[in-house]
């Protein structure tokens, strides 16, 4: 991914801002047993995930669904895909599977919202025949898109429908700078149910706002192919310890990389700390390279 990418990471300031004060109260409203959690990629194909497919793989997505329990869709941002394909895609994963689409770019960055109703329901027939495995759908605003469009946001936002779930994530610094009243904003996605993204990149420390609005958490989380990728999660690790013990529902975690990788290693040592510090069951992802002693999972 090269949104936020930085010549120097090591120049870079990686400290998680403090919780924000209005998420205990929402967690605790929610508090139940153990959170749904879900980590995983942002792509299956081989060509970036290079070294963590077994030789003689066939089919990356039916060998990847064996391996972890989600994967954040972004194709569906750049195709509408027919609904045989779709419908492969639910075939070839088990029970329990999960995508995590993002919404198509047509209605996000071409129409921006505005008269978007037709292509909305183009994309929701087709993404519904996931059925079951379909998690939740997100959409991504274009960095342009600041807080001038409120009115056309609120009123997009104001129109979805309750059946299909939904996370929002903005990538105008304007809605977090204070230029905005952001709590207009947090009051609709909460009255909605919509989730609102977290997005940990190197080079936009500004989106960073660790403010929820469900009782779900969904990270996007950008590494930089360094050493400190480790020690960022080690961060994450401790915050989603604190939403845990504080009644979160659920995690959905996804790793992305400038070189994609490294994203089954990032996600394994997450998955491994998780198992081994809160007590949780998710599966570990075979890695080859981690057997054959080519890497390590712990720096």
């Amino acid at each position: 991914m090269k949104f936020g990418k930085v010549d120097d990471a090591d120049s870079i300031d990686f400290t998680l801002p403090p919780d924000n004060p209005a998420n205990k109260a929402l967690l605790n409203a929610a508090k139940g047993g153990k959170p749904g959690i879900y980590i995983g990629c942002a792509k299956w194909n081989k060509t970036d995930l290079k070294g963590f497919y077994p030789k003689g793989t066939k089919d990356e997505l039916a060998y990847y669904a064996t391996q972890f329990n989600s994967i954040e869709l972004n194709a569906t941002f750049y195709n509408n895909f027919p609904v045989e394909t779709i419908e492969s895609w639910y075939a070839k994963t088990p029970a329990g599977f999960k995508f995590f689409p993002k919404l198509h770019q047509g209605i996000s960055h071409w129409k921006r919202l505005k008269d978007a109703k037709e292509p909305t329901d183009i994309y929701l027939d087709g993404i519904a025949h996931l059925q079951d495995k379909l998690g939740m759908l997100f959409l991504q605003m274009p960095d342009n898109f600041g807080p001038k469009n409120w009115e056309i946001l609120k009123a997009y936002l104001e129109e979805w429908p309750s059946g299909f779930p939904l996370a929002l994530e903005l990538r105008h610094t304007g809605w977090y700078d204070g230029s905005f009243n952001s709590e207009d904003l947090y009051s609709l996605l909460e009255k909605k149910n919509i989730t609102h993204i977290v997005t940990d990149s190197a080079g936009r420390r500004d989106l960073l706002h660790m403010r929820l609005t469900t009782p779900t958490a969904f990270i996007r989380y950008n590494g930089a192919n360094v050493d400190s990728d480790y020690t960022r999660l080690d961060d994450w690790f401790e915050r989603l310890r604190l939403w845990t013990e504080e009644g979160i529902q659920n995690i959905y975690f996804f790793v992305h990389q400038n070189h994609e990788e490294a994203s089954p290693l990032l996600s394994s040592y997450l998955i491994q700390k998780l198992n081994k510090e809160l007590g949780m069951e998710l599966q570990v992802p075979y890695d080859p390279r981690v057997a054959s002693g080519q890497v390590s999972l712990f720096k």
